[in-house]
């Protein structure tokens, strides 16, 4: 047996022999020469495996055979890695999928700034040096009432930065109810041991008052502390200390209260049902010295981390070292300056901003969307399934309004002689992916995350799928 191996181990096809077969096989594809050879390569040493393993030696090999799987090899290596999906989840800020998806204004913002030289870091006006921070500093006072603001790369980030600057060495108090942990395992208090400031936990996880707070105040005391728990609720027999009291009794101690917001609201969306996230403007008019959000939730633009509040408290963040570590690049701050840009004229911020605009969208143009679709899908399923129109409901995603379940119109897809999972598999694994739900052996399309122009692209995917010899002719 082992002399049969060596034998066939002597017949592997040369990888150049190989190489060559895969470039004739390409047909004007235009994957690099070095990964076809990392390709040719790799085959060759599966198959050395192979022979290596097989106890009887049935396996049928030449360099036609290994030259097609060397080019399956080489295009997984030359795909590119990240890439558009379409999401019929009906998640709005979806993590996994990219969370907020900025607008067309910001979208030109990156096109001109990434492409061109800009003014990053100098004063036009007096031909020095600048400052970053500038760009958009005056934007966010202005929409939030701040005295000063300052940008850094999310908003885990910023609470970092506040806290080091703050409280670096010192106590600050915190509701054992807020001690929150938001996705990628990042929690309160690892946060706050990693800045250096020291944890103090009052109260109980369902009900903490304006006594604990105060008994926790000694000589050591930095700040007062508030996380919004913009990713869960406790409900029931409950107590929180407001945050008007709150900066009552730091008022009291001349202790600055910080408030760790989360999802970043900068328009009044209570018309809207969206009631439990409050606003950037009202936290900083309720006295709070020092807010920290999220650039890319809420607020609808890239993923940022946004410090703003009493200029005394930013000067000093804004002299950290950590300042420099945690900065934003040129294009994430073009983005984030048009944005922002939008929030200036209230009449159109919700069209013009594609996550308020989904917020916001009423149920009859959802369901107008959902017959088309759903008569598109019909066509391409025909007797082989059923395609249906019903309601159901969007969730926010993220980390924020987690109680809130937005009506919405769902395009339900059930094709009997394929599994649910298999044919979602297949869907996400094509191109462009297509991810959705998956709920009672039916495929569902939320139709709230959905662009208009990705109604007309869903069914050819699922013909795509539909029609594999593999699929039609297999029932799962």
């Amino acid at each position: 047996m082992e002399d049969e191996k060596q034998m066939m181990l002597r017949q592997l096809p040369a990888v150049d022999a190989i190489l060559k077969y895969m470039e004739d096989l390409q047909e004007g594809s235009s994957i690099p020469r070095p990964l076809l050879l990392q390709g040719a390569r790799k085959v060759v040493s599966l198959w050395r495996e192979k022979i290596l393993l097989q106890d009887e030696m049935t396996l049928d090999f030449n360099a036609a055979t290994l030259a097609e799987a060397g080019l399956v090899l080489a295009e997984k290596l030359y795909v590119k890695k990240l890439r558009k999906v379409i999401n019929a989840t009906g998640t709005i800020l979806h993590t996994n999928l990219g969370r907020s998806l900025l607008s067309s204004e910001a979208l030109r913002a990156v096109t001109e700034v990434g492409g061109n030289y800009s003014n990053l870091e100098m004063d036009l006006a007096e031909g020095e040096r600048g400052e970053r921070y500038a760009h958009v500093e005056g934007l966010i006072c202005h929409l939030t009432g701040a005295e000063s603001a300052l940008v850094v790369n999310n908003n885990a980030a910023a609470v970092l930065l506040a806290l080091s600057t703050l409280a670096q060495g010192k106590e600050v108090p915190v509701s054992r109810g807020e001690l929150v942990e938001i996705g990628g395992s990042f929690r309160i208090p690892a946060v706050m041991s990693l800045s250096g400031a020291k944890l103090v936990e009052i109260g109980t996880t369902n009900k903490t008052h304006l006594s604990d707070y105060r008994e926790a105040i000694n000589a050591e005391t930095a700040l007062l502390m508030k996380v919004h728990t913009s990713n869960y609720r406790v409900v029931g027999f409950t107590s929180a200390v407001d945050l008007k009291e709150l900066v009552v009794l730091g008022d009291e101690y001349n202790l600055p209260v910080l408030e760790d917001l989360g999802s970043g609201v900068l328009c009044d969306l209570s018309s809207y049902g969206l009631v439990d996230e409050p606003s950037v403007q009202a936290r900083l008019a309720a006295g709070a010295a020092v807010v920290t959000f999220s650039g890319d939730k809420l607020l609808g633009g890239p993923q940022a981390g946004i410090i703003a509040g009493r200029k005394k408290y930013i000067s000093l963040m804004k002299r950290n070292q950590l300042t420099r570590v945690l900065r934003i690049d040129k294009m994430t701050l073009a983005a984030l300056e048009a944005t922002l840009r939008l929030y200036l004229d209230e009449k159109t911020v919700l069209q013009k901003i594609p996550v308020l605009r989904m917020l916001t969208m009423s149920f009859k143009e959802l369901e107008a969307r959902a017959h088309l679709l759903a008569r598109s899908l019909s066509k391409v399923i025909g007797d082989r399934g059923e395609v249906r129109v019903k309601e159901g409901f969007s969730t926010v995603g993220a980390g924020a309004l987690p109680l809130l379940r937005l009506p919405t119109c769902l395009v339900a897809v059930n094709v009997p002689d394929i599994s649910v999972s298999r044919l979602a598999t297949e869907l996400r694994r094509g191109e462009p992916p297509l991810i959705l739900r998956l709920q009672q052996d039916q495929l569902l399309l939320d139709l709230r995350t959905l662009h208009v122009d990705e109604l007309e692209l869903i069914p050819t995917l699922f013909s795509k799928v539909l029609s594999s010899e593999m699929l039609s002719k297999v029932n799962f």
